[in-house]
C-alpha cells in the first residue's frame, strides 16, 4: 500500500521537480520510503509503506529484467507467489519478494495481457520506454485509486487528486460544474469525472494506454460473469461461500506487518472477524468507533463478538467537535465527499493505525450479497412495471398516498415509477432531487448537464449481464456507489494514517460467485440471505438477528448543538454568498429546517463539505 505519481512528457523534457512534488503531497500514504525514476520521457515517483519484504530491495520504482521499464504499484497482489515461481521459471531474474515486482515482469511475459492475471487490490502505473507508453491500470473492485490530469504537453498521474491539484501552480484550476450538481445527488462525484475540469478518474476493472503521440485510450478488462446461474441447494451454496470467504480471508492475512479487523457488530465485519479468529494462532485485535450517546453508538454489539472470539479489542469515542478533522478529510479526499460516514472512518483508521499496519474490512457485502433496504424499497418499482399498463396509475396512486404519510422520502420516487429504474432509483439514495436543485441553484450560473446521474445509471444498467432486476441493482451499487463512494472513502481515511486496509468480500472469487446466484439467495427477509446462511454457526446469533444501521455520523443531534454554528457561519456568510451558485435564501431555510426534517442534515452537510472544498481548492492557489 503506498502512494504513486508521475508524468509522461510530449515535445519537452519530463518535469521531475513536479513528480517530487506529487510525492510529497503522498508523503503520508508511504512514509517509509521515497523512489523516483526517470527515463526517457517518463517520470515514475513512489511513496513506500512497507508490507510485505521490508527490505530496501522492495523500494519502488521496481524495474525489469533490462531496466527499460519500470512500474510503481499501489496495493496488494494477493497471487504474487504463484506469479513469482511461473515467471522464475521462465527465466525472469527478480531482486526481491516484494509483491509489486511480478507486475513489471508480468507484463514484460505476457504483454497487455498481464493484468488479468493479477489478483488483489491495486493501481499501478508502467513505463514501457522501448514502446513509449505508459500503462495504467486500477483493480476489478475500485479498491485503490487513480487519477490523471491532462497537462498542456503530456500527462500525469497520482494516488490523491490533491497531488494533481497542488504539483502544478501554474495551470489553471476550474471547477466541473456539471460534475458538481452530479454530486448535489450523490454526496460524491461518479467517475469518470472529478471536481475539476481536465481531471479524471480511471475506472475501476479498466486499464489506460498512454502512446507516444499522447493518445489515451481506455479499455474494461474484466466484468462480472454472465453465465448460467449456479445449481445446488441452499446448503451447498452456503458451504461453497464459506470457502471462499475463508479463502479470501486467507490471502489477506500475509502480511510483515501486524494486522487487525474493524469491527462495528454487524454481520459484515463480525464474519471476517470470525473467520480471522479461526485463521489466526494468536488473538486478533479489533477496533470500534462509537459516539457519545448510547442510542447512537454500535459499541454494545462489537463488544459481544470481540469476547466471542477472544479479541484484543481497542474503542474510541468520535467527539462532537469535529472541525479540524472534517478539514482534514476535505483536504485529503480533493474534491467535495460528503458521505458522513468518512469523519467516522477517518477517526477509525487513526485509532487502529497505532496498533497495526494492516486491518481487514467487511466493506463490499452490501454490494456483493444485496444488503442495502433501498433493494425492498426498489422492489416496489418492480411490481409496478409487472402490472397490466391500465392497473398501474390505481398502483401509483395508491402507494402515493401511503408515502406521503408513512415515508415522505419515498414520495419522488413512486412519482418517478413510469420514468424508468435509471430516473427512479436516484430518489431512493440521493439527496438533492432534480425538483430540489431547481429551487436551490441559481439559474444561468450551472450548464446544462451532459451526462446526468440518470445517463451514468442508464449506461451502468445497461452493461449489467444479470437476469433479474435486482442482480442489475447490485451492479449499479457496485460500479458506481462502493467505487466512488465506499471505497474512495476508505481509502482516503486509512491512507491519511498510513493504514492498508483489505476486503475479503471484495476478493474476485467470491464476487464472480455472488454474480451467479439465483435471485432467490440474494435478498431474503434481511438482506443476504446465503451470506446469513454460510455463518449461521459461526457468529453470534443476535448479529444475525440485528437490524443493519450505517456509520453515519449522528448529524441531526449534532448540527442543533455543536456543528450548529460552524455550519451557519459557513454557509451563510458573504463568501459563501458571492459564489453565486446558491439560492441564499433557500440555503438559509434549510439550515433553519435541520431539527424539523429528517432529510434536511444531510443535504446540508452536502452544501457545508461542498463550500469548504472550494476555499481549500478553488479560492486558495497553491
Amino acid at each position: 500500500m503506498c502512494g504513486i505519481a508521475g508524468l509522461v512528457a510530449r515535445g519537452a523534457p519530463p518535469d521531475e521537480a513536479a513528480v517530487r512534488r506529487m510525492n510529497a503531497a503522498l508523503r503520508h500514504r508511504g512514509p517509509d520510503a521515497e523512489g523516483l525514476w526517470t527515463r526517457g520521457q517518463a517520470v515514475l515517483g513512489h511513496r513506500r509503506l512497507s508490507i510485505i519484504d521490508l527490505s530496501p530491495q522492495a523500494t519502488q520504482p521496481l524495474l525489469g529484467c533490462d531496466g527499460t521499464m519500470g512500474v510503481v504499484v499501489n496495493g496488494e497482489i494477493y497471487n504474487f507467489a504463484e506469479l513469482r515461481a511461473e515467471l522464475v521459471k521462465r527465466g525472469h531474474t527478480l531482486r526481491s519478494n516484494s509483491d509489486s515486482e511480478v507486475v513489471v515482469h508480468a507484463y514484460e511475459e505476457y504483454g497487455d495481457a498481464f493484468v488479468s492475471r493479477l489478483v488483489g487490490m491495486f493501481a499501478f502505473a508502467l513505463w514501457d520506454s522501448n514502446r513509449e507508453r505508459l500503462v495504467l491500470a486500477r483493480d476489478r473492485a475500485g479498491k485503490k485509486p487513480l487519477y490523471y490530469r491532462v497537462l498542456p504537453s503530456g500527462l500525469a498521474f497520482a494516488s490523491e487528486l490533491h497531488a494533481l491539484v497542488r504539483a502544478f501552480p501554474a495551470l489553471p484550476v476550474e471547477p466541473d460544474l456539471e460534475a458538481l450538481e452530479d454530486y448535489l445527488t450523490l454526496q460524491y462525484v461518479p467517475g469518470p469525472s472529478t471536481a475539476y475540469r481536465g481531471i479524471f478518474k480511471l475506472p475501476a476493472a479498466h486499464m489506460a494506454v498512454v502512446d507516444r503521440r499522447g493518445a489515451i485510450t481506455t479499455r474494461r478488462y474484466w466484468s462480472k460473469p454472465s453465465g448460467e446461474e449456479l445449481p445446488g441447494t441452499e446448503a451447498d451454496l452456503a458451504q461453497e461461500l464459506r470457502r471462499l470467504l475463508t479463502r479470501a480471508v486467507e490471502r489477506r492475512l500475509v502480511a510483515d506487518v501486524p494486522v487487525g479487523a474493524f469491527l462495528s457488530g454487524g454481520l459484515d465485519s463480525s464474519t471476517i472477524v470470525a473467520l480471522m479468529a479461526g485463521a489466526s494462532t494468536r488473538p486478533v485485535e479489533t477496533f470500534s468507533i462509537g459516539f457519545p450517546h448510547a442510542s447512537d453508538s454500535e459499541l454494545p454489539w462489537a463488544r459481544t463478538v470481540a469476547a466471542r472470539f477472544g479479541t484484543v479489542h481497542h474503542e474510541a469515542i468520535v467527539d462532537p467537535d469535529v472541525a479540524t478533522v472534517v478539514a482534514e478529510s476535505v483536504a485529503h479526499h480533493g474534491e467535495p465527499f460528503a458521505d458522513s460516514s468518512a469523519v467516522a472512518t477517518y477517526a477509525l483508521a487513526k485509532m487502529t493505525r497505532a496498533h497495526v499496519t494492516v486491518a481487514l474490512s467487511g466493506d463490499g457485502s452490501d454490494e456483493t450479497f444485496a444488503g442495502y433496504t433501498r433493494y425492498a424499497t426498489a422492489q416496489l418499482a418492480h411490481l409496478h412495471d409487472a402490472l397490466p399498463a391500465r392497473l398501474r396509475p390505481l398502483y401509483r396512486a395508491g402507494l402515493r398516498s401511503v408515502a406521503r404519510i408513512a415515508a415522505p422520502h419515498v414520495a419522488g420516487f413512486v412519482d418517478h415509477f413510469a420514468d424508468g429504474e435509471a430516473v427512479r432509483y436516484p430518489y431512493i439514495l440521493g439527496q438533492f432531487t432534480p425538483e430540489e436543485k431547481r429551487a436551490l441553484l441559481v439559474p444561468g450560473a450551472w450548464p446544462a448537464p451532459k451526462f446526468s446521474v440518470a445517463a451514468r445509471f442508464e449506461q451502468v444498467l445497461a452493461e449489467s449481464s444479470r437476469r433479474s432486476r435486482l442482480g442489475r441493482l447490485i451492479d449499479l451499487d457496485w460500479a458506481t456507489y462502493l467505487v466512488d463512494d465506499i471505497n474512495a472513502k476508505v481509502d482516503i481515511a486509512s491512507m491519511a494514517h498510513a493504514l492498508e486496509v483489505r476486503c475479503p468480500f471484495l476478493d474476485t472469487d467470491v464476487v464472480e460467485f455472488a454474480a451467479r446466484l439465483p435471485r432467490r439467495m440474494l435478498m431474503g427477509l434481511r438482506g443476504k440471505r446465503l451470506l446469513r446462511a454460510a455463518v449461521r454457526d459461526l457468529v453470534p446469533a443476535a448479529t444475525l438477528r440485528r437490524t443493519k444501521r450505517g456509520f453515519a455520523l449522528p448529524l441531526r443531534r449534532w448540527m442543533k448543538h455543536d456543528l450548529a454554528r460552524p455550519i451557519r457561519d459557513v454557509l451563510l456568510d458573504r463568501t459563501a454568498r458571492q459564489r453565486g451558485l446558491f439560492d441564499p435564501g433557500e440555503v438559509e431555510r434549510l439550515v433553519g429546517a435541520v431539527d424539523r426534517d429528517y432529510a434536511v442534515p444531510d443535504r446540508v452537510w452536502t452544501l457545508y463539505i461542498l463550500e469548504l472544498w472550494f476555499r481549500e481548492f478553488i479560492d486558495r492557489r497553491p
